[in-house]
């Protein structure tokens, strides 16, 4: 099988004696560019070889160079590729399948990285391309990004930084020199974008930031929080929450975070998820100190449940409207909790759910299976009808609570119906008769009445009179 070999060319200090080996007894030998101080060794030679430089000038993309330089590679026999670095980038790896897909058996000879010829003192550092940062960054650890070759890459790069790391935080670039050598300069981070004098072979050091020094968190940071707050000399009221104890807080935050939605204001939204987040994460933590699940179990299982219940987006299944997608995501859902009846499917709604919000839910579940009413119009008499029942149980001292819940799921059904959400409209309610009882409050002062001291009819007359004032809210 005819061979392809890989032979990095990192620095002239830093080229192996395998590579070089290569290289000097190549059957022939193919150099990626000359315009590099990595080249300088096989140019000051005076090997034979064949320059890349034409194809990266004449190719319109990526893609079209990647194919002709597999297709130059594989023009003959068996060659060597002086490549700069240490060949491990994503432009290799596209070369590398096109020219095993043409039978060639592709070697790679281990070489230095830039990272590694720039710092040779580091160790352990996460070590990335300018064009491959990692969705997540270990603050803790140092982190070297190579190939920071253009002025507008250091700024792209310097914007996803500045989200993690302090804009003070001080970073050390290293230039390489025409002779193969390192410069290297230490400058706050925010400054990255300035620098003018970027080639491939350019390499960024981020040292570790301590905890303490960070100016900006992500959802790990939180983790650990919460991890600390809990852990012995933590907190005492932190360490003593349980499931238990904190099921009120998640409700609490929820409706809060549904006030902030309503008040349209992002400050105040992005504040109340944060809450809700938090005490997701607390509960998570909990049941990690017991070795139950974490919060990657949490995560992982949320994954799993979003790519089942939508086989139209990752499987094979299409969905023409949001319709569509909702009766296969109650299908799915009741074949994932083995829900046999549809009793059971009504059962499943939670009856920790406020009581307006469970009943328009657990009409909406008799719905699909054909129990409801065509309109509200149809469904009106029954509210007259449970009001008739209510008034006969008030008269005959019956069974009132349960006649009056029976009326209030009559309106429910009726709301429903009509496209409201009888939770919300209720909210409105309440909110138009504070406003209305703050009016009349108001009127009644101005006449020099203290509201509390007036009869419920003078109290009425306010109210009416409250009722016609111009709406404020």
């Amino acid at each position: 099988m005819k061979t392809i070999t890989i032979a990095p060319l990192s620095t002239p200090q830093t080229l192996t004696r395998a590579a070089w080996d290569a290289i000097e007894h190549a059957p022939k030998l193919y150099l990626q560019t000359t315009e590099h101080p990595c080249a300088k060794p096989v140019t000051d030679a005076g090997l034979p070889f064949v320059s890349m430089d034409d194809l990266y000038e004449s190719a319109e993309d990526f893609e079209s160079l990647n194919r002709a330089i597999a297709d130059r590679l594989t023009s003959d026999g068996d060659c060597v590729y002086a490549v700069m670095g240490d060949g491990c980038f994503a432009q290799m790896e596209a070369i590398v399948h096109k020219a095993q897909s043409k039978g060639f058996r592709v070697e790679t000879l281990a070489g230095v990285s830039y990272a590694k010829a720039a710092f040779p003192q580091l160790q352990d550092a996460a070590i990335c391309t300018a064009r491959t940062l990692p969705k997540r960054i270990d603050r803790t650890v140092p982190l070297c990004i190579q190939e920071l070759d253009r002025p507008i890459i250091a700024g792209e790069v310097k914007l996803i930084l500045t989200e993690i790391y302090p804009e003070t935080h001080p970073v050390t670039l290293a230039t390489m020199q025409p002779d193969g050598t390192y410069r290297r300069r230490t400058f706050p981070l925010c400054e990255l974008d300035r620098c003018r004098k970027l080639f491939a072979g350019s390499v960024l050091y981020v040292p570790p930031v301590a905890f303490e020094q960070l100016t900006r968190y992500d959802y790990y940071d939180l983790v650990a929080i919460m991890q600390r707050l809990r852990a012995p000399g933590g907190c005492p009221w932190d360490r003593e929450q349980t499931h238990e104890s904190l099921k009120g807080d998640l409700i609490e935050e929820c409706y809060e975070l549904n006030d902030a939605i309503d008040e349209r204001d992002d400050a105040h939204i992005t504040e109340e998820l944060g809450d809700v987040l938090m005490d997701v994460v607390f509960h998570s933590v909990i049941a990690d100190e017991q070795g139950r699940f974490n919060e990657h179990d949490v995560a992982d299982g949320v994954v799993k449940k979003l790519i089942y219940r939508h086989p139209h987006v990752f499987g094979t299944e299409t969905a023409e409207s949001a319709a569509d997608v909702l009766v296969r995501w109650d299908e799915l859902k009741q074949k994932e909790k083995n829900q046999k009846t549809k009793t059971e499917v009504l059962c499943a709604v939670p009856k920790r759910f406020p009581a307006l919000l469970r009943a328009g839910k657990v009409q909406n579940r008799a719905r699909k299976v054909g129990f409801d009413w065509a309109n509200a119009d149809e469904a009106m008499p029954k509210v007259y009808e449970e009001l008739d029942e209510l008034k006969e149980a008030m008269r005959e001292n019956g069974n009132i609570a349960e006649e009056a819940g029976d009326l209030l799921f009559a309106v429910v059904n009726v709301a429903r119906l009509l496209g409201l959400d009888s939770e919300q409209i209720l909210h409105d309610a309440t909110d138009k008769f504070i406003t209305r009882f703050g009016r009349m409050e108001s009127l009644a002062a101005e006449d020099g009445y203290d509201l509390t001291k007036l009869t419920l009819k003078e109290q009425d007359r306010y109210w009416e009179l409250a009722k016609k004032c111009p709406k404020t809210e």
